[in-house]
């Protein structure tokens, strides 16, 4: 054999040693090492966030009781006010037409009296005579009596066309004042401004809005799917978003028996009175949540949800369970209340069994959930 077979031989053996060596690395299987970690026992509470705000209990509003402009506005909102405080006057202007009316019906009744007054007297001089009858007598003073009557009457509804009210009472009718006690939230008028009384056919114009700002209440809405959970007189804990670090202790006192539909949800409202701190000064409208519990159970079994595999078949939760060095076994389990962190495990596993923590998902662990 020449030298340069040799060389050829020994080239072609180095290089079928190089693929077995190469071929035997490929095909060897990595050993994957992995952690555990054990089960244990905890207190799980399942909570649900309802999104709202919080309001005023008693909250009303102040209308005029005249139609006609806004003459003055006393107090600023914000002001806090007793019952009974002027908050704004109102200065009415009469219609000319209605005016023009009233006091053309007030001279034809003072016409109308003129002349039953001058028949009332010459037949009081008749009657004091004896020349007429004294039922004669009675029927011309009851004439002049209802004439006299009717002129007060014109004069009252003149005056109310033209200043609101007649005698005194004007100022009961152009003088807005405050119904409550409370703070004043909102006075949606300026002055100049006209304003309508209320009316079979008109809510009226609001003039100002009142509210007791020490008793507060938490508005909001839960989905269907967990009003079913919430029981009246609850405690809960509302936060509100401009006080931060915060939570204010409330009590569930109204569940809607009527859901609204909301982008595709049924939602239904509720209501909840809420303890105020008096270091922090609450006003209408804050945006807030309420935490709501819905289940509580303590001491009980648990693991980490992030240990839990579905079999994609039966679509059931397992772990895989420590036999020995290196070896689990899957273990089907039976779960209970969940925090979203921590899921209770009703059966399937024992307080001392080692659970897998699982690593990156592999092919190899796809495979597994196939089986």
């Amino acid at each position: 054999m020449s030298k340069r077979a040799k060389i050829i031989l020994i080239i072609i053996a180095i290089g079928f040693i190089a693929a077995l060596i190469w071929f035997g690395k490929k095909n060897k299987t990595s050993i994957v090492e992995y952690e555990t970690e054990t089960p244990f026992k905890t207190t799980i509470v399942k909570k649900t966030v309802a999104t709202g705000k919080v309001t005023p209990l008693e909250e009303i509003e102040i209308k005029p009781q005249i139609t006609g402009i806004i003459d003055k506005i006393m107090l600023l909102e914000g002001s806090k006010v007793k019952k009974g405080d002027l908050i704004a006057t109102v200065r009415v202007v009469p219609n000319e037409q209605s005016l023009i009316s009233a006091k053309g019906r007030v001279d034809n009744i003072r016409i109308s009296l003129s002349n039953a007054e001058i028949s009332y007297k010459r037949n009081k001089n008749l009657f004091d005579k004896g020349v007429i009858s004294r039922q004669e007598f009675e029927n011309v003073e009851l004439t002049y009596n209802q004439a006299k009557q009717d002129l007060k009457n014109a004069q009252n509804d003149y005056m109310i066309i033209k200043k609101g009210s007649a005698g005194s009472g004007g100022s009961a009718n152009t003088n807005i004042m405050a119904q409550m006690s409370g703070t004043i939230l909102e006075i949606p008028v300026k002055e100049g401004d006209q304003v309508i009384q209320s009316n079979n056919f008109n809510a009226g114009t609001t003039i100002a809005s009142i509210a007791d700002m020490n008793k507060m209440i938490f508005e909001g809405k839960v989905d269907e799917s967990e009003v079913g959970k919430l029981v009246s007189g609850s405690d809960i804990e509302v936060s509100i978003g401009a006080i931060e670090g915060k939570m204010f202790p409330a009590k569930l006192n109204f569940i809607a028996p009527k859901g609204t539909e909301e982008s595709g949800a049924v939602q239904f409202k509720i209501k909840a009175d809420v303890s105020l701190d008096d270091n922090y000064f609450i006003r209408a409208g804050y945006s807030a949540n309420a935490d709501i519990v819905l289940e509580k159970k303590d001491s009980v079994l648990a693991i980490k949800e992030a240990l839990l595999k579905f079999d994609k078949k039966t679509e059931e939760p397992y772990v895989e369970v420590k036999t020995g060095e290196g070896t689990f076994e899957k273990r089907t389990l039976k779960l209970g209340t969940s925090d979203g962190v921590n899921v209770e495990v009703l059966d399937g596993i024992s307080e001392t069994d080692e659970i897998k923590i699982w690593n990156k998902v592999s092919k190899d662990d796809k495979n597994d959930g196939n089986n």
